[in-house]
């Protein structure tokens, strides 16, 4: 337990941390990939995986001007017991001596500011999933790199630009609460059960999910048992 009042974990109780972005949007389809093992392509998730493609070379890196950019960085979060990979980590050179959220870079001169940045097909979503996985990987650096990370970018493809992100109380509170239920779930080996919303569609698992059988198969129960009851 930390000073924060959360545990810190193990190497072999750690989970994925892409996982995250999963539980933040369904419980069942986190289960289904993590527990299951069951996984479905669509034309989202090949696109989204070829922007990755493009994103993670873990043999590049570049310098454009004062920001160093490093490519498929391994994370790992004690705090959260989280591990996976990072799109991009900027790091931005200090420029003045009052920085304090500053790190040394080996072989790299000066001092320098973590800033994550993870890649997107399509648009900004409606909810706070992409913010949430950006601010597991913020964690993640913290526990690595010893600094607070303050915020960080999502780059959305369909229109290639940033949309920048605060890593403030509340995201950091709501992530080490999925992060915390995303163990137990995992500890229990038990996936959720189906439930029908409109962005099911969106799903690549709705055929294997198929939550529309379950909204059908309840109400077909519960007309039978109230003519049951009737008679």
């Amino acid at each position: 337990m930390n000073s924060e009042g959360n545990p810190r974990y193990e190497e072999d109780e750690l989970l994925m941390i892409s996982g995250i972005q999963h539980y933040a949007f369904c419980r069942r389809q986190w289960g289904l990939i993590h527990l299951e093992q069951q996984w479905a392509e669509n034309v989202l998730t090949f696109e989204g995986r070829q922007m990755h493609r493009r994103a993670d070379d873990p043999y590049f890196s570049e310098t454009r001007g004062d920001v160093l950019v490093s490519r498929a960085m391994p994370l790992v979060s004690s705090r959260l017991g989280l591990y996976g990979v990072a799109d991009v980590v900027e790091f931005h050179a200090v420029v003045g001596a009052l920085e304090t959220n500053k790190v040394r870079l080996t072989g790299r001169k000066g001092w320098w500011l973590p800033y994550p940045v993870e890649y997107k097909r399509g648009n900004r979503k409606d909810g706070d999933y992409d913010e949430v996985q950006l601010c597991a990987q913020a964690i993640a650096l913290e526990d690595m790199l010893g600094v607070t990370v303050e915020e960080g970018a999502l780059y959305y493809g369909e229109r290639e630009r940033r949309v920048g992100v605060r890593f403030d109380i509340p995201l950091r509170e709501r992530v080490y609460g999925l992060a915390a239920e995303m163990h137990r779930d995992f500890s229990s080996g038990i996936t959720a059960k189906a439930l029908y919303e409109p962005k099911c569609g969106s799903c690549s698992l709705e055929a294997l999910c198929k939550p529309k059988m379950s909204v059908t198969a309840t109400s077909r129960y519960l007309k039978d048992y109230l003519h049951d009851e009737a008679e």
